[in-house]
């Protein structure tokens, strides 16, 4: 389970949507992650798992600007978290669209129904498994959605996604969906359904990595630096 990095400064860097060439035009999470890990200013950095990195943009635009402030603390936790290894994209992408489906609205509910199951194919084909098992919690949340797990079932029932393709293409796709769904489901937190998404990626990838959501490397200058700029990029600042 994630944990607040206990070393960070109080001043947390301001976050805001989107691209920006540079620090003091703003910053979203994985540009400001590529700042810390002193890589070339991107939001594409190579110290992240590519599908990770995925979730985190997605999130930092789809919370509110009230919300967003709360992600900062998790960058460290994603720096250093790459690997190679498929079932990363799989769980990931599984546990995104688990999340949102029990609270998405009903015309969300089938691509996030088809998706639970592609998923839980994958796994199985990566196990050697069969075909048709899915954990307790996919049986528990498609069982709480017979109508779009019936439509979902027939959908991909000759569905045999290439891993490749998995990787570029569907799990991406459905973290998408899944995020989308969450911002727009009808309940009272949004935000936190969305940071808790962003929490239980960085779990994920941290176990199946070895590595650990540490934040090694982060150093408070580094951090300092970001905050004055983000914070003058705001309007904030001097």
């Amino acid at each position: 389970m994630w944990k607040a990095q206990p070393h960070l400064p109080d001043l947390l860097p301001l976050l805001s949507r989107g691209k920006h060439r540079n620090p003091r035009k703003g910053a979203c999470f994985m540009e400001l992650a590529s700042y810390l890990a002193g890589e070339r200013w991107s939001d594409h950095p190579a110290c992240t798992h590519s599908l990770l990195a995925s979730v985190a943009r997605l999130v930092n635009d789809h919370t509110s600007d009230e919300g967003r402030p709360r992600l900062a603390e998790l960058i460290p936790s994603v720096i250093g978290l790459t690997g190679d290894d498929l079932h990363i994209d799989a769980l990931i992408t599984l546990r995104c669209v688990t999340i949102a489906l029990p609270v998405a609205a009903a015309d969300r509910q089938r691509v996030l129904a088809a998706s639970v199951l592609v998923c839980e194919r994958m796994l199985a084909q990566l196990d050697g498994c069969r075909r048709d098992s899915l954990s307790p919690d996919s049986e528990r949340v498609l069982g709480a959605v017979p109508q779009a797990t019936q439509w979902a079932d027939r959908f991909t029932s000759n569905l045999r996604p290439r891993l490749a393709d998995f990787r570029r293409q569907a799990a991406p796709h459905a973290v998408s969906c899944a995020v989308d769904a969450a911002t727009h489901a009808p309940i009272p937190d949004p935000d936190a359904m969305l940071r808790r998404m962003l929490v239980e990626s960085i779990d994920i990838c941290a176990a199946w990595t070895g590595k650990g959501a540490s934040g090694a490397g982060v150093n408070d200058a580094a951090w300092a630096e970001a905050y004055r700029h983000t914070v003058a990029a705001d309007g904030l600042g001097n």
